[in-house]
């Protein structure tokens, strides 16, 4: 099978890891991808979210079926562009990714569905944003209603704070807070059969004890061992077949990976949001500890036969992720300082480059590094993530000390 990947970051490292170890992998070209990719797969420069340029990049390469990694180009409508050359692609239509692109969308759908969430409204002036604060009242939920790259929610017990980032994004969905523990459940589909994979936890806030503002995410874990039993099918009784029989009745089916981010709070499971492809970092996990062959179960979502497709099989144990982040991340992040210690096993590259004049690796993004590591148990998962960390050199760089520790100490608890 040749596969082409569309994206560059930490997502898409780990999902080329896992396709170049598919036995039925014969190539596998990335674009643009970074220098992680570049040891597993041929690198092509070419724009992820331009639909002409991918839809006509695999056309060249002959590709089997292409997997569109991030957010934007499915947005932009890369999946509808090659499947009108007629190619497989893994990721859903421009329309069916507004699960991701409007979280207004997202709540309409939800509503028709009966799909359970948290109430909200859509607000586009400082009335009806004040309005709708002071209706739920604090911990204040503001959420920019398009793509923010995971760094579009507010959650802040300061109102004037969820009025200024309301006044920022312009058009916000206002949602009342939902306490508990969250949970990322990835669900592979074709539409209509759904296939989950194992529940993660990521970690959002910069700092430790989930200090600070909002980033695209600094660290993750799975499986979880606090998770109520039933969770998952519980979810995709409730709320993923209610959504994607949804979408089938407007028109815009939904096929791809449905990334359904839930709160587990004292009435259940409810849905904080959906987004249209896999989770960065939290991927790189729960791949680690994915043992079915990638391409074929992407292959199967992509050409109608998942219910066909044999039962998923796992490693046992566990599987940690540390992101190692550039100085001044999530703000302002520094690039272009030299990275060592970043060539051994585990080590997945998010925002790297090469520098031209000697091939040296450079930080190049907010999200430098993910220190990837499976154990025994998820202690020993942590232990040995950790260790990856603290063998990778990067100037004024910083990460979270405190990834999967409350879940190694029992010191989770689900809501009565």
């Amino acid at each position: 099978m040749r596969v082409l990947l569309v994206g560059g970051g930490g997502r898409e490292h780990a999902l080329a890891l896992r396709l170049a170890d598919d036995p039925s992998l014969e190539q596998l070209v990335a674009a643009p991808g970074n220098p992680g990719i570049a040891e597993v797969a041929e690198l092509r420069d070419v724009a992820p979210a331009d639909p002409a340029a991918v839809a006509g990049l695999a056309v060249e390469v002959g590709a089997d079926l292409v997997v569109i990694g991030p957010e934007a180009p499915l947005v932009a409508g890369v999946a509808d562009a090659v499947r009108a050359k007629g190619i497989p692609v893994f990721g859903p239509s421009a329309e069916a990714a507004r699960l991701e692109g409007s979280k207004t969308f997202a709540k309409d759908v939800m509503t028709a569905a009966a799909v359970p969430t948290a109430r909200a409204y859509t607000c586009t002036n400082e009335s009806g944003t004040a309005a709708a604060l002071d209706e739920f009242g604090p911990p204040y939920v503001v959420k920019n209603d398009g793509l923010a790259a995971g760094k579009g929610v507010v959650v802040t017990e300061d109102r004037d704070a969820a009025l200024r980032h309301a006044a920022e994004c312009g058009r916000v969905v206002v949602e009342e807070y939902l306490a508990g523990p969250e949970v990322s459940l990835f669900v592979v589909t074709d539409g209509e059969a759904a296939v989950p994979l194992l529940p993660a936890q990521d970690f959002k806030r910069v700092g430790d004890g989930d200090a600070g503002p909002n980033t695209g995410g600094m660290g993750a874990y799975a499986p979880l061992p606090w998770a109520p039993p039933g969770l998952v099918d519980e979810v995709i009784r409730d709320v993923v077949h209610p959504t994607l029989a949804e979408m089938r009745r407007r028109g815009t089916p939904f096929a791809g990976l449905l990334y359904v981010g839930l709160a587990i709070t004292a009435d259940g499971p409810r849905v904080i949001e959906f987004n249209a492809r896999f989770g960065d970092p939290e991927t790189q996990v729960v791949l680690a500890l994915l043992e079915t062959p990638l391409a074929g179960l992407l292959h199967a979502a992509a050409t109608g036969t998942l219910a066909e497709h044999p039962p998923l099989r796992w490693r046992t144990g566990a599987a940690v992720t540390v992101v190692l982040a550039a100085e001044g991340y999530p703000a302002q992040p520094r690039t272009g300082d030299v990275i060592t210690g970043a060539d051994r096993p585990g080590v997945i590259h998010s925002g790297t480059a090469r520098r031209a004049a000697d091939g040296a690796l450079l930080s190049a993004g907010g999200r430098v590094l993910c220190a990837t590591a499976t154990g025994s148990d998820l202690a020993a998962a942590r232990g040995a993530a950790y260790q990856l960390v603290r063998g990778i050199t990067l100037a004024g760089s910083h990460h979270r000390s405190d990834i999967a520790a409350a879940a190694v100490d029992g010191r989770i608890a689900v809501p009565d």
